[in-house]
């Protein structure tokens, strides 16, 4: 038998009717998964912007005076290069390399972006030490040098931000895995109890020359359907209220500032990667509930 679209359509809008209550159910389960691990993803990647400046095992920074003279700036290069024992390795960042950062980290406040110049950012020489143990005989010797504004260790304050927002997202995923299997368990169970009302019809296709896929295609385009809306509306709510969400983990538990936020193209992409999750899980759902029923 040939496929047709309306008629695909036509059933898979019937079925929907007939088991609304289960569908709704099935859906704000999606719903609430979905969201979570929206949340989880979008957490990792306000994280690791938060963590810019602490990239490539750097261990403490030396922020200079914003308007630092030459020859500071000079000694204490010169002091950083003559401590090979102590040493690994150390970069520069001028201030217009600290305007470009400084945009990226809070680019979810353009008033600020805006109101701050590069000649307000201090330079800073961001140093990796030959042994996290030295970190703190590297920052002594800089601490009272003539130019030296502060110097910032990494170590508590990265630990402190991947600690709590690991533990911020396998709670996210955790959460996720448990109501994404219970929303596929209700998808699947939706998809049996309307295949299950029309097995007789079922069965009578199977004998005049139906194909499995002919009868199959309603049921998870049903699956389907509820996985998308599912998933789109739990774009919505991860668009809208992400940074809420994140400043709320933030002033719990991190206190790193505005720092830890996403763009509303890392929202988009999120969302776009939980619409294929919700229509994926809802048509493997509908796919395995019709299964059992297609051997006659």
């Amino acid at each position: 038998m040939a496929i047709s679209v309306t008629r695909v359509t036509r059933e898979t809008a019937l079925n929907l009717r007939r088991n609304l209550l289960m569908t709704v159910a099935a859906i704000l389960t999606a719903v609430v998964s979905l969201t979570l691990v929206g949340f989880a993803l979008l957490l990792k990647q306000g994280v690791t912007k938060a963590t810019l400046q602490w990239r490539g095992g750097v261990e403490l920074n030396i922020f200079m005076k914003p308007d630092v003279e030459p020859t500071q700036n000079q000694a204490v290069e010169k002091q950083l290069a003559s401590m090979d024992e102590f040493v690994k390795g150390y970069t520069y960042v001028n201030q217009t390399a600290a305007k470009a950062e400084f945009d990226k980290m809070f680019a979810n406040s353009p008033d600020m972006v805006d109101s701050v110049k590069a000649t307000d950012l201090p330079p800073s020489y961001r140093v990796v030490p030959n042994r996290a143990e030295l970190v703190g005989t590297i920052g002594q010797r800089f601490e009272k040098q003539a130019g030296v504004q502060d110097v910032v260790y990494a170590k508590e304050t990265i630990d402190k931000i991947l600690r709590v927002a690991r533990r911020a997202q396998i709670f996210f995923l955790g959460m996720a895995v448990v109501v994404l299997l219970a929303a596929a368990t209700l998808i699947f169970v939706t998809i049996q109890m309307a295949i299950f009302a029309r097995r007789r019809e079922v069965a009578v296709m199977k004998l005049v020359g139906a194909t499995n896929w002919f009868i199959r295609l309603p049921f998870m385009l049903e699956g389907l359907v509820q996985g998308l809306i599912g998933a789109g509306v739990a774009f919505a709510i991860v668009y809208l209220a992400r940074n809420a969400v994140l400043g709320l983990v933030d002033t719990l538990f991190l206190g790193i500032g505005d720092r830890l936020f996403t763009t509303s193209a890392e929202a988009i992409g999120t969302g776009i990667f939980l619409l294929v999750v919700g229509a994926v899980v809802g048509a493997l759902g509908a796919a395995v509930a019709v299964r059992r029923f297609l051997d006659v």
